[in-house]
């Protein structure tokens, strides 16, 4: 992570940002990680690919849940709720003006999220994005696999 430390500034506001993100958000883990997951998959990002939280096991999140992120429309292992986070990251990474002015889109999701949780997904969303394409696009650490620290 030596191109952190070329902005110590900007890096320490995104260690911030994402400590926040991991422990301050309000989704329940299945539905951050499986959001996750996608964004990290649109963006090509091998270590947001390979990233696992240490919390995940106890929280319900196997194997499986990542397993099968490419077929998250389909596969019955996601709830509807999950289902909706990974719709909405998809898009919030590949076609954000169709997803604002998706009107259905947003009938059905606050079938499953409150304004708060929303907003939970949309912040914790910008930050996998940046970052991923951030960590692609400059090539870092493509060949690492990380597990977050677990909540303190």
């Amino acid at each position: 992570m030596a191109w952190m430390t070329k902005s110590p500034e900007l890096a320490a506001g995104i260690g911030g940002f994402s400590t926040a993100v991991y422990n301050n958000g309000r989704l329940p883990m299945r539905t951050r990680e499986l959001a996750r997951m996608v964004i990290a998959f649109d963006n090509e990002c091998a270590v947001c690919v390979n990233t696992r939280d240490a919390d995940g096991p106890a929280a319900g999140v196997s194997e499986d849940l990542y397993e099968h992120v490419s077929e998250w429309r389909t596969w019955p292992g996601y709830s509807d709720a999950e289902r909706l986070a990974a719709e909405f990251a998809h898009r919030f990474a590949t076609d954000h003006t169709g997803l604002r002015d998706d009107e259905d889109f947003w009938s059905r999701c606050a079938e499953h999220f409150s304004d708060e949780l929303l907003a939970d997904l949309a912040l914790s969303c910008a930050l996998w994005l940046g970052m991923g394409r951030f960590l692609r696009t400059m090539d870092i650490g493509q060949a690492c696999a990380f597990t977050l620290p677990s909540r303190a």
